[in-house]
């Protein structure tokens, strides 16, 4: 802290306005018979930087040293709202062939875009709310979107044609994409590194469970009460989850807190001479601040390596696996003659995979670093990309892929391709929760914004690559077209060694470094 002084002018006979010229004792000059009268000079109030209190881990106001129980509340609220909205992204899928029957449309690009609109969504999401979130707190943003989430998820119900369904799936998706953009953040305010591999596992789960427990709630639904109540029964639940929000989020952002410590400071002192400020505070306007972290996610995708082939490999699994979503109802029906509600059914062994990837997840990530820890190494973010996981995740993706494309080629049994769905859902999740969690780690200061580049990735590949998948089997056929799939995958099943075995260099390499805050 630092005071404005000035020296007192001079004893004695010398002028002190020849050598203290802004000293409040020359405040007047005679000129000739004139007398003129100079301004007091203004002085600048004392700046004092406001933080947390020391020692800064016994501070309660820190998100870090809330009890378990708050954590928890805030952790699972999340989570139970990004296992939601993936939900409602592919629950419509069993029921594409009714919708188009509804309204009378044969197009093959309409049945597969009416599930993935909703994953382009998740694209263009995050470059607006990952900095908003990042300028006025995380849970305005989780408000707020929580509410335009329900509304359009309810409007979905209502459309009359295809142009009103796609535009409000595109909408849902846009809205509801916040807790899975900012969820990385709000935990890393919560959870310190070395814990943080639990709650990034059971928050990440919901983006993969998601997808492949809603077919079969929409199948079930669809065939008792029509197609427009999977829209209705889901808005229920996001209507629940959405007041449970307002009662247990608590804003966990320490910019936005310590800007409210530090305003709550200045009214209790009501002292002009002394202002306190937020150390985290910057010195530019918030247009400024916004414009930079509206152009932060794009920055990290295309000036960092490590971001960038990290974010292609999960955009790679994500547009395969949503693909795969899009034509499972068709493949089941096509080869198997399952019923709308059966051929939702065959999303649970997938999901069953996703459970068993998530249990060896949590069980080896953060004990993986717990074991450094305690041999005195120093644990860094790429030991979340241990072999022990990443291994196992990378090659049994493609392995589920080739099962299901050949088994269904060969009409084996539908207990077969299934075991290939839950084979690759197990690889899926190990994938991305270690993905997730290393970029967490990597680039805390900016978790939103590393995982907002994610998702916009993630999120256009999810939208985009599953157009192309009916013409895909039409041309190659179910085998060919699923062995082309694995094959893409498997190109880029050694990434996660090569960057957990040199990331850390890379990423301290002079020609790499981005200073992301400006």
């Amino acid at each position: 802290m630092t005071a404005l002084k000035h020296k007192a002018p001079p004893e004695g006979n010398e002028k002190c306005c020849d050598r203290y010229p802004s000293s409040s004792s020359c405040s007047k000059e005679t000129i000739g018979q004139a007398t003129l009268t100079q301004p007091e000079p203004v002085v600048e109030p004392v700046i004092i930087a406001v933080g947390w209190e020391e020692p800064e881990d016994l501070d309660p106001e820190s998100p870090m040293n809330w009890s378990s129980v708050v954590k928890w509340a805030n952790i699972l609220t999340i989570s139970v709202i990004s296992f939601l909205v993936p939900l409602v992204s592919s629950m419509l899928a069993p029921a594409v062939q009714l919708v188009m029957q509804d309204f009378k449309t044969t197009s093959t690009w309409f049945a597969t875009f009416s599930v993935s609109i909703f994953v382009l969504g998740f694209a263009c999401g995050p470059l607006l709310l990952a900095p908003l979130s990042e300028l006025y707190g995380r849970v305005i943003v989780y408000h707020t979107t929580n509410v335009l989430f329900l509304a359009f998820t309810l409007l979905c119900g209502a459309s009359r044609n295809e142009a009103m369904l796609l535009v409000f799936r595109f909408l849902s998706g846009f809205a509801g994409v916040a807790t899975i953009t900012i969820g990385s953040g709000t935990i890393a305010d919560l959870v310190p590194r070395e814990k943080r591999g639990k709650a990034v596992s059971i928050w990440s789960v919901g983006t993969i469970l998601g997808p492949m427990v809603g077919p079969i709630i929409g199948g079930y639904v669809t065939e008792v009460a029509g197609w427009r109540w999977i829209f209705w029964v889901i808005s229920i639940a996001i209507g629940l989850t959405v007041i449970i929000a307002f009662i247990v989020l608590k804003e966990t952002y320490p910019a936005v807190l310590l800007e409210r410590k530090a305003a709550r400071l200045n009214k209790e002192t009501n002292d002009a001479s002394i202002r306190y400020r937020s150390k985290l505070a910057s010195d530019t306007t918030p247009r400024e601040l916004f414009m930079r972290s509206i152009m932060r996610p794009a920055t990290m995708l295309t000036c960092c390596p490590v971001v960038t082939v990290m974010c292609a490999y999960v955009a790679v699994l994500y547009g395969t696996l949503y693909l795969l979503f899009a034509t499972y109802s068709f493949v089941f029906k096509e080869v198997y003659e399952f019923s709308t509600f059966a051929a939702g059914l065959v999303f649970l062994p997938g999901g069953i995979g996703t459970l068993l990837g998530l249990l060896y997840t949590a069980q080896w990530s953060d004990r993986t670093l717990k074991r450094r820890a305690a041999a005195g190494k120093t644990v860094a973010p790429e030991d979340r990309l241990a072999l022990i996981i990443t291994l196992p995740g990378a090659l049994a993706f493609p392995l589920g892929l080739f099962l299901y494309g050949w088994t269904v080629e060969g009409h084996l049994h539908w207990i077969v391709p299934q075991i290939g769905t839950a084979v690759t859902g197990f690889g899926s999740i190990l994938m991305f929760v270690g993905i997730q969690t290393y970029l967490i780690d990597a680039f805390e200061e900016y978790a939103a914004s590393v995982v907002g580049a994610n998702a916009v990735l993630r999120g256009t590949a999810g939208a985009l690559i599953p157009l192309c998948g009916l013409d895909l089997y039409n041309a190659l056929g179910w085998g060919w077209g699923n062995s082309l799939l694995a094959f893409t995958a498997l190109a880029f099943a050694p990434v996660p060694w090569v960057v957990g075995k040199y990331g850390a260099k890379l990423r301290r390499l002079q020609a790499f470094q981005v200073n992301f805050s400006s």
